[in-house]
C-alpha cells in the first residue's frame, strides 16, 4: 500500500475514533477509488467535487423552506430583528470569504494539503463540519494578502 493510501486510512481511522462518520465515509470513499483503480475519477472530483457538494449542502440548508417548515413570514421576519439581521451580515462575509478562498486555492494549491489536514482534524477531533476550507482558505487570503 502506497503512502497516500495510508494517509487516507489513518484519517479514516482519525474518522472513526472521533465517531465522525462524515470524514470516515469520505476517506473510505477516496480509499476505495484509488484501490478499484479509478483513478479518472480523480480529475472530475478535483474539478467538481466541491461544486456537487456546496450544491448538495444548499439543497440540505434550504429544504425547511421548500418543504414549509419556514414559512415567508418567517424569512420576511429576518428582517427586522437584530439577530437576523447580524446572521445576514455574517452570511454575507461568510459567502466573501468562501469565495476568496476558492480564488486562493486555485491560485496557491500548495496551501490546500495544510488547509485539508487543518479542516479533516477540525472535524475528527473537534466534532466540527467539514465546511471549513474554503472559509479558511478566505481568512487566510486577508491574512497574506492575496486572493
Amino acid at each position: 500500500m502506497d503512502y497516500t493510501s495510508l494517509l487516507l486510512l489513518g484519517l479514516a481511522g482519525l474518522g472513526i475514533i472521533s465517531s465522525n462518520s462524515t470524514v470516515t465515509i469520505a476517506m473510505v470513499a477516496l480509499l476505495l477509488v484509488r484501490l478499484l483503480g479509478l483513478n479518472q475519477a480523480f480529475p472530475w472530483l478535483e474539478k467538481y467535487g466541491l461544486t456537487a457538494g456546496i450544491i448538495i449542502l444548499l439543497i440540505g440548508v434550504m429544504s425547511p423552506v421548500a418543504s414549509g417548515r419556514i414559512s415567508l413570514h418567517t424569512v420576511g421576519q429576518a428582517f427586522l430583528h437584530w439577530k437576523s439581521l447580524t446572521a445576514i451580515g455574517i452570511g454575507i462575509l461568510v459567502a466573501y470569504l468562501g469565495g476568496r478562498g476558492a480564488a486562493l486555492i486555485g491560485s496557491q494549491p500548495t496551501i490546500v494539503a495544510g488547509l485539508l489536514i487543518g479542516t479533516v482534524i477540525g472535524v475528527a477531533v473537534f466534532k466540527g463540519v467539514p465546511v471549513g476550507p474554503l472559509i479558511a482558505a478566505g481568512i487566510l487570503s486577508l491574512i497574506i494578502g492575496r486572493m
